[in-house]
């Protein structure tokens, strides 16, 4: 940028009234003192030099202010002839001179409104003689009465950052500026159509929401307005900006003059940012090439603009720009939820008191359909997709149930947009209530089971399914199916996890293979990635490891980014009595409303999660109890929990699962079960080996497999130790088992493993 230097004649023309004249133009004002007066014109220079991309030419160096004597002798002019004045006036006149880019000089009359060149200093005054008499000469004598009304001036300077590299077109040439910071950190807005094409294929377009449009339109173009776009997620505030920047980039452009829109990401200011200081010199740059790019910044997620910078919110990257937005130096657009909005007000008030705040509604259910009718009406005409009507009629029903916490009609063109793209990747034209059935599946992991009305729940498959996995405990799994029929049947409460349970008993007793497989039944339809997230709470044992949990300030928790991460999944917080009490205090809002609420407003949501809490309280008491008093064992468990956790804490939670220690044959079938998924592992597939156990080896690995102090949790570690490392070695020194079956028993000490014909 380069910095042009204007002479500010200022004249005190009354008290507290000062006038100023911007020497080679037509410019001038009156304010109360002279650093008024300056702070005025350069701001006027340089709002005009934004909205014409032109400034005034009067480029001097070495400038130089002189007030000199000229003798003349004013005229009358009458109807009967003209009548000299008797005497003759000696007239004050003030000069501004200096030396211009081309090497010689010029010099101004700023009350006359002339200038004149000349190329040595010695022709100065007899030159500036020569006009200054000519022009007073021709002055009447009211002319000149008003010029000596003038007092003695004082010669200014005021500033003006220009870009001589700035857009110019010249016949069938032009330019285009280019800008260091800018195009470093942000992008410019609107992308031409080659540009859009690359980043999607839908349209950025805001049906539906033209008055909001207009109004935002309106602020920024003739206002100059800062705006803040307050509104759910989903709800449509990124597609109204760039609807907006759009109508008056083609405003702008039909009437000649350059309005340019930038984009960022908060963070990519910091990014690179290694020294103190560095980040305020980035946002100082960008501000400045902003003002001469007649620029606006849209910041995305500008909330993390509290967040980034110093160490709290007063040293942050907002409070750095709050002073440019108040003097006008800086014009931004941003977009917030509520509660982020009220977060900023609450850590930094004075950043918020600078915008224009424009609130953005969920549209009703008329005006999302017909947004989603022209969405469909694109891809027919540009993307060659054919969405039926009864396809978005299920894409609305099924976002409405389990996306609950994001607003149409955002919600609902992100859905078409990932199933369009993917239909587009299989060749497929057609978008039916069948397709947006399975690719819901696909996105959530949810079985068709919940997806389909038409479906309906065999209470026979369902128990047998989770009985088939869960060894033992028959009670604990009419429990987990309960929660299953209440899904299915869109009892549950919409505001809320789906459930919240927590599994009570000895270890290893099957309560994490329970989550587990509540995991794989809710979210496991074709999900690449485990639906379970584990977290062992005993990690979480002291007070200030609530931070590492949910995070704090910048930071962002264990427990959040995984959430973030699932949102459909079962959150399993093992051992939950070994962390400190200060976590179940934090976790009293996830378990009433599903949500955690940070300080800087951002939202996880918890409503499509299953919680499942472990513990082994009251265990050390129950397992001397045998397996015949179940009431009294249950309420024995339940009154060691009741002692332990606070009452707010135990009527958030929807049911106490209780798992019983394991009989013998309990013992057996899990035995059987890790042998039988032993069998399918990669080494005996790929070699077609079938593999056949004896009696005596389960009864073998039952004697020094189980523990009651630790249940079957150590039956995998055995089959491991005991089995697998030798029939691996015996795999490798036999080059001919394949396709064959092996027999597998143990006696006389010793595993024995027979091949048969």
């Amino acid at each position: 940028m380069e910095k042009i230097t204007y002479p500010l004649l200022c004249y005190p023309i009354a008290k507290d009234a000062w006038l100023g004249l911007l020497v080679g133009t037509d410019y001038q004002m009156v304010e109360k003192d002279i650093k008024s007066l300056k702070n005025a014109m350069s701001d006027f220079l340089f709002k005009q030099y934004k909205k014409t991309n032109d400034y005034p030419y009067v480029e001097l160096s070495n400038i130089k202010h002189k007030i000199f004597e000229v003798k003349i002798r004013p005229t009358y002019k009458e109807e009967s002839g003209h009548f000299p004045f008797p005497n003759i006036l000696k007239v004050p006149v003030s000069l501004v001179f200096g030396e211009n880019d081309n090497g010689y000089y010029e010099c101004y009359f700023p009350l006359f409104g002339e200038s004149f060149y000349y190329y040595d200093n010695k022709q100065l005054k007899p030159l500036a003689t020569h006009f200054a008499t000519n022009k007073l000469n021709a002055f009447s004598p009211e002319q000149i009465n008003k010029y000596f009304l003038y007092p003695e001036p004082s010669l200014e300077e005021v500033t003006l950052k220009v870009n001589y590299e700035r857009d110019y077109h010249w016949g069938t040439q032009s330019y285009q500026r280019q800008f260091k910071n800018l195009n470093r950190f942000a992008e410019k807005y609107p992308y031409s159509k080659a540009e859009r094409k690359k980043i999607s294929l839908f349209p950025e377009v805001a049906w539906e929401v033209d008055d909001i449009i207009n109004e935002i339109s309106n602020r920024i173009s003739q206002e100059e307005s800062n705006i803040l776009i307050v509104g759910d997620s989903g709800t449509g505030k990124s597609a109204i900006i760039k609807q907006v920047f759009k109508k008056i980039h083609t405003q702008f452009k039909k009437d000649g003059t350059d309005k340019t829109f930038w984009r960022i990401m908060p963070q990519r200011i910091t990014a690179g940012s290694k020294y103190l200081g560095e980040w305020e010199q980035v946002c100082e740059q960008l501000i400045d090439e902003l003002q001469h790019a007649n620029g606006t910044l849209w910041v995305e997620d500008i909330s993390r603009l509290v967040m980034l910078g110093g160490e709290g919110p007063e040293d942050s990257i907002a409070a750095f720009f709050s002073s440019f937005l108040r003097e006008d130096k800086l014009h931004m657009v941003g977009e917030v939820t509520p509660s982020q909005l009220e977060s900023m007000r609450r850590l930094l008030p004075g950043f918020i008191e600078n915008f224009k705040i424009v609130k953005v509604k969920e549209l009703p259910e008329a005006k999302i359909f017909r947004i989603l009718e022209q969405f469909a009406s694109f891809s027919k005409q540009n993307l060659k997709i054919n969405i039926h009507q009864s396809a978005l009629e299920q894409c609305y029903r099924l976002l409405l149930r389990y996306y609950p916490y994001e607003k149409f009609p955002g919600k609902a063109v992100r859905f078409l947009s990932r199933t369009i793209s993917d239909l587009k990747l299989k060749k497929k034209t057609t978008l039916d209530k069948k397709e947006v059935v399975e690719q819901f599946s696909k996105q959530t992991g949810l079985p068709e089971l919940f997806l389909r009305d038409d479906l309906k729940l065999s209470e026979e498959e369902l128990n047998n399914w989770f009985l088939d996995r869960i060894i033992g405990q028959n009670e604990a799994v009419n429990q987990v199916c309960e929660v299953v029929k209440i899904y299915k049947a869109g009892l549950n409460n919409p505001h809320k996890p789906i459930s919240t349970l927590l599994f009570a008993g000895p270890t290893g007793v099957g309560k994490t293979a329970t989550a587990k497989a509540l995991a794989d039944y809710f979210f496991g339809k074709g999900q690449k990635q485990s639906p379970l997230i584990r977290i062992d709470m005993s990690e979480f044992r002291y007070p200030g490891q609530i931070t590492q949990l949910i995070g704090s300030g910048k930071n962002v928790g264990k427990l959040i980014k995984e959430i973030r991460e699932k949102p459909f999944a079962v959150l399993l917080l093992d051992e939950v009595e070994k962390a400190d009490p200060s976590i179940f205090d934090a976790l009293l809002t996830v378990l009433d409303e599903g949500r955690l609420v940070d300080a800087y407003g951002r939202e996880t949501h918890f409503r499509n999660v299953i919680i499942i809490m472990t513990s082994n309280l009251g265990a050390s008491q129950q397992q001397k109890l045998g397996f015949k008093d179940m009431e009294s064992q249950s309420s024995k468990y339940t009154a060691a929990i009741e002692r332990f956790f606070r009452p707010e804490f135990v009527n958030r939670i929807d049911d106490i699962v209780l798992f019983n220690s394991l009989q013998e044959k309990d013992v057996k079938k899990i035995i059987i079960k890790e042998l039988n998924e032993l069998k399918l592992r990669e080494g005996f597939h790929k070699n077609k080996i079938d593999i056949i156990f004896g009696e005596e080896l389960i009864a073998y690995l039952m004697q020094v497999g189980f523990d009651e102090r630790y249940g079957a949790r150590p039956l995998q570690r055995a089959i491991e130790d005991e089995l697998t490392a030798v029939l691996a070695y015996y795999i490798l020194e036999n080059n001919d088992i394949k396709n064959s079956t092996l027999f597998i028993n143990y006696s006389n000490n010793n595993i024995k493993i027979t091949k048969q014909d």
